[in-house]
């Protein structure tokens, strides 16, 4: 039986069953989330890299959040899936360790200020930018590796608008405990561990910010802090009632459409937040305008 089965080379991805006419019009909504994207995200990376007073180690981590936010809105149109797939890992994945990194950066700045400097030096904000990227895009990588190493036989259709790793593990007629074992240590590694360790950060930073006798100073920390808070409440919100809710097939509809607004909004979410939330971002804004009037 199994000699005989026909091995599949490619998959139809099932997307969404709508009309022809509604199709066109979330087409033409979708194609200007993704140029407001790039748009925004790429203004945030041009302040951040021209103006001087925002090169700090939050801006640091800020701006490969920007990158990663380019990235993984973009990476859902290759076409070959290997690559699609360790793409939208890999983004995904560094994105939730560079939201680790900038809670252990407003932890420092906050409740060890005088030490700020040399505790958040650039050596060890490159060492932890680049361990985010590694780990990353490793921790994908063995996800592609196992999943390329299964037959398929039929069908070819992923109920899915992109290759996200489950609806395509569906389609594999050989044994996938492996892969869903490793997707769970994965699901543990890069959402509960950081979420675990950002809640940690924000606790002790809470009791910091409570020690702090003057209202303009508990006031600016925690302006400091709520950009940050926002975007890791949405992001593993989101992700973790995508991800590690049980699946059913009655919800695959619901859930599709979770992951489109995880996937076109969440990269919109960071250059809002952080535009309208943070004075420093405006207020080097507002210079770069200056400029630009009286050139």
């Amino acid at each position: 039986m199994e000699g005989n089965q026909s091995q599949i080379t490619e998959f139809i991805l099932v997307g969404f069953q709508l009309s022809e006419d509604l199709k066109l019009l979330l087409f033409g909504i979708f194609s200007l989330l993704y140029t407001f994207n790039l748009l925004a995200n790429g203004m945030i990376l041009g302040l951040i890299w021209f103006d001087p007073r925002l090169h700090s180690p939050m801006y640091f981590f800020l701006s490969h959040l920007g990158l990663i936010d380019i990235f993984y809105a973009s990476s859902n149109l290759p076409n070959l899936l290997a690559n699609l797939m360790l793409l939208i890992l890999s983004f995904g994945s560094v994105e939730c360790l560079i939201l680790l990194a900038m809670s252990y950066d407003r932890y420092v700045a906050i409740c060890h200020p005088l030490q700020y400097t040399v505790i958040m030096n650039w050596k060890v904000c490159s060492i932890l930018a680049i361990a985010c990227w590694a780990c990353g895009f490793a921790l994908a990588l063995v996800q592609v590796i196992l999943l390329l190493r299964l037959p398929f036989c039929g069908p070819q259709k992923v109920n899915h608008f992109l290759c996200e790793i489950r609806s395509v593990l569906k389609l594999a007629c050989g044994d996938i405990w492996m892969n869903e074992m490793f997707l769970f240590a994965d699901a543990a590694l890069i959402l509960v561990g950081p979420l675990s360790l950002i809640l940690v950060s924000y606790m002790r930073i809470l009791w910091a910010i409570l020690k702090i006798q003057s209202k303009e100073g508990c006031k600016k920390a925690f302006s400091t802090c709520s950009s940050h808070l926002c975007v890791v409440g949405f992001y593993f919100g989101l992700v973790m009632i995508v991800y590690m809710v049980p699946d059913n097939s009655q919800r695959e509809e619901h859930l599709k459409i979770l992951f489109l607004f995880y996937t076109l909004f969440n990269p919109l979410l960071n250059p809002l937040v952080y535009s309208v939330r943070n004075a420093q971002v405006k207020a080097a804004f507002h210079r770069v305008l200056q400029k630009k009037r009286t050139v």
